[in-house]
């Protein structure tokens, strides 16, 4: 029998047969959903598991029944790389700029109100529908055995569990490595990463304009003058040293005429160095939340503070809904296990809390998830004093350009999930704004440009977007044999356990499952059987 490594993803698959209520269209019973309780979870599983629809909601993976469901939700992810804000995402960065700069909080003439990433708790799922689910499997029915515990366990003595015996290979179980924290406080040599802080900079005190010097200049002037330099050095070496006959502005002009109507990066617009006399001071801190980083734990009760003030005054809770042990399994407690490899970003991998200090206190949280291959958004919860700022739209921007700063270590990481399109709730279309952005196929889980989505979307509220008819499902399974299973702490392969098993069959729950995770995540997660 074979223990399981210590980074198998261990899984208890739930079925889904029952509706829930929805959130979206209010239907009593309409929203129904497959869902399985992670008591861990690799990146590279979860990664594969919403590449094929499924999402989390704390430890809570849920996958909706596309076709049957009453509001079908779509898988949606931008291409940060080639992403070009528009008018609308303009307008609230320069907002933000403003206030930060001069104190400004009026609304912006011709503001559109946008929603949050996933700010609809039902978009990630009802909390009383995640803990109905809850699993009540104790911790020691999911430690594997090891090798020694193993070879103590009686077997039965014939030909056919000798034959199963050579189906698996023992595998002793490794211990946890150390976890690297990334936190500004706990940083080597006192320097911080720059994924774990972006800051609005300001001049140092005692480090401001010197009179004895030349005033300041606005760097674009500087930048023009750099530019205009360079010209006029190269113009000199093609003629030969002979003097240039052309105008420097007109030279300037030439050049910069391809240029001219190429629009701003999305950076352009966040990391804008600030006056010395800034009215206010912006910083992004990302903080590991599972397992929780001393940083986190440093700062979980003003988080908490915000989370509950958010819920009661944008979602009208009571008071006594938003409590510290429900805001811990939405938004803290999370299966995904933390990794750090060499060739990945400065951050790790795993879920972690992107806050938003403003003078030196919370006004948002972004709860997002780092995958080998995208930045994943999982919600956001804001102080409503600061409303006027359009945070929901902000952060999504601030994570794009997240998405894109973790790019440059790791080349693999460049999409941003944004949860979950749902066409039939007018209010929910907003994700569609973000260009480039494709909607995951829910028949052949191949992502399809969402320009190309709309138009059937329009027509029918359920759609199969690749139009190869041909065209199947890659990842579907073959064979069920093969899906590795956890029964008694010993992993083995399903055909393995369907013979030891006693009592009804589970085959249907089994295919069930299998179909819906893929061969690939079926054979490395470990599906828990009593």
């Amino acid at each position: 029998m074979a223990a399981a490594d210590r980074s198998s993803s261990i899984v208890e698959y739930f079925g889904g047969e029952a509706g829930y209520r929805c959130g979206y269209c209010k239907n009593v019973t309409g929203n129904l959903s497959h869902g399985m309780w992670a008591h861990s979870m690799t990146v590279q599983d979860y990664q594969d598991l919403i590449d094929r629809g499924w999402r989390r909601s704390g430890k809570y993976v849920y996958k909706p029944i596309m076709n049957q469901t009453c509001c079908p939700q779509y898988t949606i992810r931008c291409r940060p790389l080639h992403f070009q804000p528009s008018k609308s995402h303009k307008k609230v960065l320069k907002k933000m700029l403003k206030f930060l700069a001069k104190g400004d909080s009026s609304k912006v003439a011709g503001d559109v109100t946008e929603e949050p990433m996933d700010s609809h708790r039902e978009d990630a799922v009802a909390c009383s529908f995640v803990l109905k689910n809850e699993s009540d499997i104790s911790q020691s029915e999911l430690k594997p055995l090891s090798v020694e515990e193993t070879e103590g366990v009686e077997t039965e003595d014939n030909n056919e569990e000798e034959e199963m015996k050579k189906e698996v290979t023992m595998k002793k179980v490794e211990s946890e490595p150390p976890q690297i924290c990334v936190d500004k406080d706990s940083a080597g040599s006192g320097e911080r990463s720059d994924s774990a802080k972006l800051v609005h900079t300001t001049t140092k005190p005692g480090k401001g304009a010197d009179l004895s010097k030349p005033p300041c200049r606005k760097a674009k002037d500087i930048r023009k003058e750099r530019k205009l330099h360079k010209l006029l050095q190269n113009q000199s070496h093609t003629l030969e040293g002979s003097p240039s006959q052309v105008e420097p502005q007109v030279l300037l002009s030439q050049n910069s005429k391809s240029k001219a109507n190429q629009p701003k990066a999305i950076e352009d617009f966040i990391f804008v160095p600030l006056p010395d006399d800034a009215t206010h001071q912006l910083e992004v801190r990302v903080v590991r939340s599972s397992p929780p980083s001393c940083q986190f734990k440093a700062t979980f009760q003003e988080s908490y503070q915000v989370y509950k003030r958010y819920q009661m005054a944008i979602h009208k809770d009571p008071p006594d809904k938003p409590t510290i042990s429900q805001f811990t399994r939405f938004l803290c407690d999370s299966p995904l296990e933390a990794e750090n490899p060499p060739s990945g970003p400065d951050c790790g991998y795993g879920s972690f809390h992107q806050q938003y200090w403003l003078d030196g206190k919370i006004i948002a949280v972004g709860v997002i998830d780092v995958l080998p291959y995208c930045v994943s958004s999982v919600y956001l919860y804001y102080d409503p004093d600061y409303t006027f700022l359009s945070l929901g739209v902000y952060s999504a921007l601030r994570e794009i350009a997240f998405t894109r700063q973790l790019h440059e270590k790791a080349s693999e990481l460049c999409y941003y999930y944004m949860g979950f399109y749902i066409h039939s709730c007018p209010k929910m279309r907003y994700k569609g704004q973000y260009r480039p952005s494709d909607l995951l196929c829910p028949e052949t889980y191949v992502w399809v440009p969402i320009e190309q989505c709309l138009p059937t979307l329009e027509h029918s509220k359920y759609c199969r977007f690749n139009q190869d008819l041909k065209a199947v499902d890659e990842g579907c399974i073959k064979e069920l044999g093969r899906v590795q299973v956890l029964h008694k702490r010993t992993v083995m392969p399903y055909s393995m356990y369907k013979k030891r098993r006693k009592g009804p069959s589970d085959e249907a729950s089994v295919q069930q499952y299998a179909s819906l995770v893929g061969q690939t995540c079926s054979e490395r997660m470990l599906l828990f059987r009593s």
